[in-house]
């Protein structure tokens, strides 16, 4: 039986700037003037690890003499005290347990100890159950995280055994009130009418019912996030209202037809989109041969131009990348991991170029923070903790990877009540002759960098395409990832040795639709074996390992004769 251990850490007055930042929070976002303290405590559970090194951990890992108190096992409280305790939903990515068991493989030079971690949130002052009520729903994100025993002393490996992936019998035959009820269980993104047509696909060519990952993985493709159907939408009539703003458009949709029919020609039948006049100008100009830096292949990872780059070698030739990033539905929901994960996710797209992030950018836009709790939106979180915990998020992943910020700017109005926006956007480079750009061929091995596979970031691409209600908050905690930026940092470092970087043949990011979407762009057609796919944790079933999106995972390939040394540098 594993021998359980609990420490509790909380840093000393004068040192407890968290703990006085919530009462601060509490007293003046929820007029809490009866509550005198906050204390913050830190609470991991350790698994099986010995007396010695469990001696060398408490102030070396999870304390520092100077600044903290340690309790072993129980936490004392005293008469008046409340207490709760938070720790995040199973399959979200907890950064404080995993930075402490990879800190005892240092220390032990052995085998990982599998720690959990959570916090106690301890309350003091003449509170009504109304009021601890009103601070667990204000402290406590449902959509990521959930109220625990403050004894509770288990650690959830989540050691099951992963269901069978069901096959959908009598999919075919459903009527379409069948298929609706099917659409709304299932919380698909698609419409009705794109699941008749996969219904009638499987019926007519394939002849069998199909399995619920067949229907997941159509769904994640086929998503505005990665099919970006709301650009591609045909327009059909345009008309221009009367306002002061009325010139300037009609200009610009005119200069936008006289483009087009340089590009296609007068007498085109290609559909007028959105997408289409974001990027006619740069058809126009490539056509007049005015983009001559531009650099063209069939690995798109991100905007990319030729440039020359004046080095301690002389002039050298380089690759710049471009990239923006909108996370405005998961920072809307979970607004740390949100926000966080939109830096990554702009990173991981040229970091796949093999190209090296220098610089970023940050423009949101939010409703009026300093507006009551009480008036919050139905459904939503208050716009405060939204504006606060994104610049958390942000700044977060933002100095672990070690990323310049230069432009930070966020808009107050209030039509950003309804939904927040989130942009981020880097610019990035290397050296051109690190970044090959050959077609895959029978017999390369496709090689999974950096961190593994678990449930956070299921439904990502889905959930930020579907219509939301004020239940949303409550059912897409999995969809919002928990960035890693320690495992990013690493693929950074691998991509940047230019023996490394010359070995990858192609590379793709594990972005919206995870295995399915990173492996299956590689190459025109592979079988992918599922079982090979690393996981955070056991009991992760087919769909799962099919869909679940990453920042901090690549596919790359490389040839057969150099997958060993590969795996060196990785290592």
């Amino acid at each position: 039986m594993m021998n359980i251990r609990c420490v509790f850490v909380e840093k000393k007055k004068g040192f407890d700037v968290e703990a006085q930042s919530l009462l601060s929070d509490f007293k003046s976002n929820l007029r809490m003037d009866n509550l005198q303290e906050v204390r913050v405590i830190n609470k991991y559970i350790l698994g099986a690890v010995s007396e010695e090194y469990y001696k060398k951990a408490l102030n070396t890992i999870f304390s520092e003499l100077t600044v903290d108190r340690v309790y072993e096992e129980t936490l004392p409280l005293e008469k008046g005290d409340i207490a709760f305790g938070v720790e995040y939903l199973p399959g979200q990515y907890d950064q404080r347990a995993d930075s402490a068991s990879q800190c005892f493989q240092l220390l032990t030079s052995g085998d990982r100890v599998e720690v959990k971690s959570s916090k106690v949130i301890i309350l003091k002052g003449d509170l009504s159950e109304n009021d601890i009520e009103r601070v667990k729903n204000y402290y406590i994100n449902s959509v990521d995280s959930k109220e625990v025993a403050i004894d509770d002393r288990t650690i959830d490996t989540q050691l099951s055994i992963p269901n069978d992936v069901q096959i959908l019998e009598g999919f075919n035959e459903r009527n379409l009130e069948a298929l609706k009820e099917f659409h709304s269980e299932q919380g698909l993104a698609m419409s009705i009418d794109d699941l008749k047509m996969i219904q009638e696909y499987f019926k007519n060519e394939e002849k069998r019912d199909p399995s619920i990952t067949e229907v997941k993985v159509i769904d994640t493709y086929w998503s505005d996030h990665c099919r970006h159907t709301t650009f591609s939408t045909k327009i059909e009539k345009v008309e221009i209202e009367e306002n002061k703003y009325t010139t300037p458009i009609v200009k610009a949709y005119d200069a936008y037809i006289k483009s087009r029919n340089f590009v296609y020609g007068e007498n085109t039948d290609r559909n007028e989109t959105l997408m289409d006049i974001a990027c006619i100008l740069v058809k126009e100009m490539r056509k007049k041969g005015m983009l001559e830096d531009l650099d063209v292949s069939e690995e798109i990872n991100a905007c990319s131009i030729n440039i020359d780059v004046e080095t301690d070698k002389g002039i050298e030739k380089y690759l710049l990348m471009f990239k923006n990033e909108t996370h405005n539905h998961p920072t809307e929901i979970e607004p740390f991991g949100g926000a966080a994960t939109c830096l990554g996710g702009a990173i991981r797209d040229p970091l796949s170029g093999r190209t090296y992030v220098y610089q970023a950018m940050r423009v949101t836009g939010s409703a009026d923070p300093t507006v009551p709790v009480e008036k919050t939106l139905k459904g939503k979180l208050p716009q405060r903790t939204i504006t606060l915990g994104a610049a958390h998020g942000y700044s977060s992943y933002g100095n672990q990877i070690g990323l310049a910020t230069g432009q930070v700017a966020e808009v107050y109005h209030q039509n950003y009540v309804a939904k927040r926006m989130e942009v981020g956007a880097v610019i990035a480079a290397a050296p051109k002759e690190n970044v090959v750009r050959e077609e895959p061929t029978l017999g390369d091995v496709v090689i999974l960098l950096g961190g593994r596979t678990g449930r956070d970031g299921v439904g990502g691409a889905t959930g930020s395409s579907k219509e939301h209600t004020t239940e949303s908050i409550n059912t897409c905690g999995a969809e919002v990832q928990k960035g890693n930026a320690p495992t990013e940092r690493k693929l950074q470092r691998l991509f940047r040795i230019p023996e490394a970087a010359k070995m990858i043949k192609r590379c793709n990011d594990f972005g919206a639709g995870g295995v399915s979407v990173a492996i299956g762009e590689l190459c025109r057609g592979l079988d992918i074996d599922l079982d090979k796919v690393p996981k955070k944790y056991e009991g992760l079933d087919g769909t799962e390992l099919a869909v679940s999106e990453s920042q901090e995972r690549m596919a790359v390939v490389v040839e057969a004769k150099d997958v060993e040394r590969f795996m060196k540098f990785a290592e």
